[in-house]
């Protein structure tokens, strides 16, 4: 049986892409305002989404626009619960006037790094999840995903397209070299070597077996567009293979 996988993009943050990224993708991380975005721009993804039939998630982050959400921060518990819980609540109303819904949640930036070994904060996410019944996203392995199903909150593995790994699995800093991947051709061949065998090259040259269920690419670069559809051709490919 052929393996088939989703493909999201993160949108509403601001960049010129996201019309033709709606074109391409299954699943919408629509930016909540914390790091990116406004009711404006939440209002825009969810009408395009809706009359594309993209799904719809949750981009929660920290509350931090003046780095756009890519500084850890340290966050009690119940503020960090506080701020996820507003950022979805503001979406859910946004989408309902847009004729869809909120179908679940995908941390943002170094939010998302940190849930992956810090149980305290993914304890938080899982909470607000539990509380609105909604899948969470995160890296398959992840301190998140293994709360989560500990809970009884569906999980969503993710694999990104444009992002290097380290031997653990995890996405390598953004301050290293070689940690975006802006080149289509490259991004496709990592996209279709998950496909063939389940494996991804890690930086040190090791081989790394991964489980996903959705394709991550993000909107935030130049090359947005042309490694999105570069990802489609690759996963439309797979999916009529005999």
């Amino acid at each position: 049986m052929v393996r088939r996988y989703d493909l999201n993009a993160d949108v509403g943050e601001g960049f010129p892409y996201d019309d033709e990224l709606m074109r391409l993708v299954t699943q919408a991380n629509v930016a909540c305002g914390f790091h990116a975005g406004d009711e404006a721009t939440m209002r825009d993804a969810c009408l395009l989404a809706a009359a594309r039939g993209v799904l719809v998630g949750a981009q929660v982050s920290y509350r931090d626009r003046e780095h756009f959400g890519r500084r850890e921060l340290e966050v009690d518990s119940p503020t960090l619960v506080r701020d996820l819980s507003e950022q979805v609540s503001t979406l859910t109303t946004i989408a309902t006037g847009a004729q869809t819904l909120v179908s679940y949640v995908k941390p943002h930036g170094a939010l998302y790094n940190r849930v992956v070994w810090d149980e305290r904060q993914a304890a938080a996410v899982v909470q607000v999840c539990r509380a609105r019944t909604l899948p969470v996203m995160c890296l398959p392995g992840s301190a998140l995903l293994e709360l989560a199903a500990a809970a009884g909150v569906a999980t969503m593995r993710e694999f990104f397209a444009d992002r290097a790994y380290d031997a653990r699995g995890r996405l390598v800093p953004r301050a290293d070299p070689g940690a975006v991947i802006d080149d289509p051709e490259a991004v496709s061949a990592r996209v279709r070597r998950l496909v063939r065998d389940g494996t991804v090259e890690t930086v040190d040259g090791s081989v790394l077996g991964v489980e996903a269920d959705s394709v991550c690419v993000h909107g935030d670069t130049p090359e947005a567009a042309a490694i999105a559809r570069a990802v489609r051709e690759a996963l439309d490919e797979s999916s009529r293979a005999p």
